[in-house]
């Protein structure tokens, strides 16, 4: 799914998740192509970081109203998601509380990276387009998702 095919009630919410996919696929690659131990913590650090905040802002405010004005048809991609998330923050308190010399810590990056790329599909391929057709109104959730995002941001440690 991109940006530009996105309706405008879902277009600001969907597309401030899709550019949180988008970065975090980035960081993962910048970290695989890091050639040093302090380039690597940083990169990981960070996309731990932007992950808790994309995860939070899921869970607190998006997938609350799809469940709601969705209904029944998002019951199982919302309590995957859940599960996902739940598996992905248990590796991100993992890698937050290694170093890279630490044995595991790259294996543990690699394997948030396939699971987030795994949910992400599942978002991009499944669950956004059910959103876009069931023409779920998204533009309250976009401002609260914006005004959380950056109240996290600026308290989430790193």
């Amino acid at each position: 799914m991109n940006k530009s095919t996105i309706p405008a009630l879902q277009k600001a919410a969907l597309g401030m998740l899709l550019d949180d996919h988008r970065n975090a696929k980035k960081l993962f690659k910048q970290f695989k192509e890091a050639e040093s131990d302090a380039e690597k913590e940083e990169i990981a650090q960070t996309v731990c970081k932007e992950l808790t905040v994309h995860a939070t802002l899921e869970e607190e405010i998006f997938y609350p109203l799809v469940r709601r004005e969705g209904g029944k048809a998002f019951a199982d991609l919302l309590d995957e998601a859940v599960v996902e998330h739940a598996s992905a923050k248990d590796l991100i308190a993992q890698v937050q509380s290694m170093r890279p010399s630490d044995e595991m810590y790259d294996a543990k990056v690699t394997v948030l990276c396939e699971y987030v790329t795994h949910h992400v599909k599942e978002e991009e391929e499944e669950m956004f387009p059910k959103v876009v057709s069931k023409k779920i109104d998204l533009r309250e959730a976009a401002e609260m998702m914006a005004a959380r995002k950056e109240e996290l941001m600026g308290t989430v440690a790193a």
